[in-house]
């Protein structure tokens, strides 16, 4: 038996304890994890500290090491996630429906734990506290794999929680790390089909393409965000450059950020006077059409403002490219139809935004562009779990089966039909 099935085996063992706990129990549980995850935030800082400086050493961008980096403001951010967490509602038990048959059978469908959940995720460590505190208050276990770049942070974390679990009475088997991050741990457990009920990517477009092709255990597609926000002809510019501010300079390390902005012709000259002040902030890279070159170049060389960002023609691979880092791609449409045919082709189905003042070109984008999130007006960034109320989640899905959208509680979550009779037979 490999060290992995031997996990998953453990897996298997706990979920028949979890998966009959009462709320209060998983409750008591998850405070006992935030509770000590403060208590211990020194030495999660210190094992950070080790993955920061490596990274910096390996060379690694300064978005990079920003999703990397964990401080006492975001650790005490993840401990408030965890209790929030265990102030939700427990999906598990929850009736969905229930009939009467003519034949006098009473059917009801009801939500169950899923069972034992996998997670494959790159460098955000508080991905391990994300997974392991949804999956345990939906009563299933957790087999959780990151990145080699954090391996310092997850596996305190790890320990972390696990001590919380055992203090409170319950294996600490619900919650296991991966250590080795070898492409041989991925793989197999993409084929851990004995153990897994469920796979779930978090990271970058490689990584999550990775498992969708290769896994045989079942997966729920998350994360890879080509976010685009769409500057009307009869938007509100001020309105719209605070928001592009605010989707591409306030963490371009998420995959709710944006990456692309489109601008209708119309407005081109003059939104870009709006944005370009914002976006130096962060000395943001254009990546722009031949239109939309111009019109920067007419703003900075003779237009009075300054730009201390690179503003650079784009290439075809920069419209299908989520840059998560500092890196905008600039593009001109001619209507609200050609921005719709645009994001069609080259986003992700992730979030998308559309500012404008006409209703019906308000309508017709909300209506007509297939992604999880479509906002009017708002910032992409608002594509969380914590902020649509759901507490914690563990990804963003972009698929249309079974979750799309933000992946909370229910999400993992599974239904079993129960069947009541009086000696009825067919």
């Amino acid at each position: 038996m490999t060290e992995l099935e031997r996990m998953g085996q453990a897996a298997k063992d706990a979920e028949l304890i979890l998966a009959l706990l009462h709320t209060d129990t998983k409750n008591r549980a998850l405070l006992a994890i935030s509770e000590k995850l403060l208590k211990e935030k020194d030495a999660l800082l210190e094992a950070n500290r080790k993955d920061t400086e490596a990274a910096r050493a390996d060379g690694r961008t300064s978005a990079f090491i920003d999703r990397l980096t964990l401080t006492e403001e975001r650790i005490q951010g993840i401990a408030e996630g965890v209790r929030e967490v265990a102030a939700l509602p427990d999906p598990v038990g929850d009736i969905l429906s229930e009939d009467v048959r003519p034949n006098g059978l009473r059917i009801v469908k009801k939500r169950v734990p899923i069972g034992v959940v996998g997670m494959i995720f790159e460098s955000r460590p508080n991905v391990v506290f994300d997974a392991a505190v949804l999956s345990l208050k939906a009563g299933n276990c957790s087999i959780l794999r990151g990145g080699k770049e954090a391996i310092n942070s997850n596996i305190c974390s790890e320990r972390i929680m696990r001590e919380a679990l055992l203090e409170t009475g319950l294996p600490a088997d619900c919650i296991q790390l991966v250590k080795d991050t070898s492409r041989a741990s991925s793989e197999e457990l993409m084929n851990l089909t004995a153990y897994l009920d469920v796979l779930i990517p978090r990271g970058g477009a490689g990584l999550i393409r990775s498992v969708a092709k290769n896994s045989r255990v079942p997966v729920i597609v998350t994360g890879e965000g080509i976010c685009h926000v769409y500057i009307d002809a009869a938007a509100d510019l001020a309105m719209g450059a605070r928001i592009l501010e605010n989707a591409k300079n306030s963490r371009p390390s998420v995959c709710n950020a944006a990456e692309c902005v489109l601008i209708h012709k119309s407005v081109l000259e003059a939104f870009l006077r709006e944005a370009l002040p914002l976006l130096a902030g962060k000395n943001v890279e254009l990546r722009t059409d031949e239109q939309a070159y111009s019109a920067l170049k007419k703003l900075t060389d003779s237009g009075g403002i300054p730009y201390s960002g690179r503003i650079v023609p784009a290439c075809s691979e920069d419209w299908d490219t989520e840059f998560l880092d500092y890196i905008l791609a600039v593009r001109t449409v001619d209507s609200v139809e050609e921005a719709m045919a645009f994001i069609r082709a080259h986003g992700t189905m992730h979030s998308e935004c559309i500012v404008t003042k006409d209703p019906s070109a308000a309508e017709k984008f909300l209506s007509g562009v297939d992604a999880a999130c479509v906002y009017l007006n708002a910032s992409t960034r608002f594509t969380d779990g914590g902020e649509f109320g759901m507490g914690a989640e563990i990804g963003i899905s972009t698929q249309k089966l079974h979750v799309r959208g933000p992946v909370g509680l229910p999400a993992l979550t599974s239904t079993k039909t129960l069947v009541y009779g009086e000696g009825q037979v067919r």
